[in-house]
């Protein structure tokens, strides 16, 4: 299952999920920062 977690989600959490969700991903790590929804 794919997990993306908005830029307000501590980095911390997603590090914590990597074992049970290897596709887990952050905004802030895919460099999409200040992004419109749509453009996610």
């Amino acid at each position: 299952m794919k997990v993306l977690f908005g830029e307000n989600v501590s980095f911390r959490v997603v590090n914590l999920l990597k074992g049970d969700y290897p596709e887990v991903k952050q905004v802030r790590l895919l460099g999409l920062e200040n992004a419109s929804d749509l453009k996610i």
